[in-house]
């Protein structure tokens, strides 16, 4: 038994979910789910019951759970011992991300070279996926409503998206008009709207659509200068004086920011400090 088998039952312990666990681990749940199998066939023992509450640690699963606890404790010790050493990091690191999640978070990634300045920190801001099998990243940070299995990382939070217009647009349209009454912009087609399609349902059915775009960036422009509606993400479209939040006042649009990379990268010292510091620096953001 090893210390990541460990993980996933305190996870379990913890949150009384696969999914929850899941979230705090960073992985799907059904990984959690087969990780929990495999040890309790391991073991030969069953370590969690389901109730109508979640799950439940037998009294074997309570007897593991305190031990993870007891080596979770050494873990966080030895990475504090070890934090000065950590800051003689050297080497490069290649982040994948899109523009307007550097732009939001600049100060985030700013602090990471600025607490580790040996990292050679590469930002490649991209809206199309990139291959980290093929090495051309070591992390990405992207909005996913669930990450691959092939991927691990950390769940940053959830970005709450809005639809918003200029100024101008609005006092051409009427203030107080419906969404729908707007004209509207929409990802390109090649796309596939980007997984917005039942935003899009549900708050512009029935809105003409007057232009395309393939990139967030561009799309934002648009929105700027009075071309159309769509949706932005908040804390990015919260910084631009121009633009007008048209709602929705309840229950808004969601999406979840994750950093990722591949298994055997996530004890490289490099990465493994960079999802770390992330982690931090945003978690009380989201």
């Amino acid at each position: 038994m090893q210390w990541d088998d460990l993980r996933f039952v305190l996870a379990v312990a913890r949150t009384g979910t696969l999914t929850a666990a899941g979230r705090e681990l960073g992985v799907a749940r059904t990984t959690v789910g087969r990780r929990l199998r495999a040890l309790e066939e391991q073991m030969e023992v069953r370590l969690f019951d389901e109730t109508p509450d979640g799950l439940v640690p037998t009294a074997a699963g309570q007897d593991l759970a305190e031990v993870a606890e007891g080596v979770e404790a050494e873990v966080l010790g030895a990475r504090s011992r070890l934090a000065g050493r950590d800051l003689a990091l050297r080497g490069k690191l290649r982040v994948s991300t899109v523009d307007f999640i550097y732009e939001c978070f600049a100060d985030a990634f700013a602090g990471f070279i600025s607490t580790y300045p040996g990292v050679e920190l590469s930002v490649l801001s991209t809206d199309e996926a990139v291959s980290l099998r093929r090495r051309e990243a070591d992390v990405v940070v992207r909005l996913q409503d669930a990450p691959p299995e092939s991927l691990v990382g950390r769940r940053l939070g959830q970005l709450e998206f809005g639809i918003y217009a200029s100024r101008e647009l609005v006092e051409r349209v009427g203030r107080g008009a419906d969404p729908a009454a707007f004209p509207w912009l929409h990802f390109d087609a090649r796309d596939d709207g980007r997984g917005l399609e039942p935003w899009y349902a549900r708050f512009a059915a029935d809105a003409p659509v007057v232009m395309g775009f393939d990139a967030y960036a561009v799309m934002r422009h648009a929105v700027r200068t009075g071309l159309g509606a769509h949706f932005l993400a908040r804390v990015d479209a919260e910084r631009f004086g121009e633009l007008v939040h048209l709602g929705p006042a309840k229950d808004p649009p969601r999406r979840t920011l994750w950093a990722l990379t591949l298994p055997e990268l996530r004890t490289n010292s490099r990465v493994r400090a960079f999802l770390a510091h992330l982690d931090g620096a945003l978690r009380a953001r989201l």
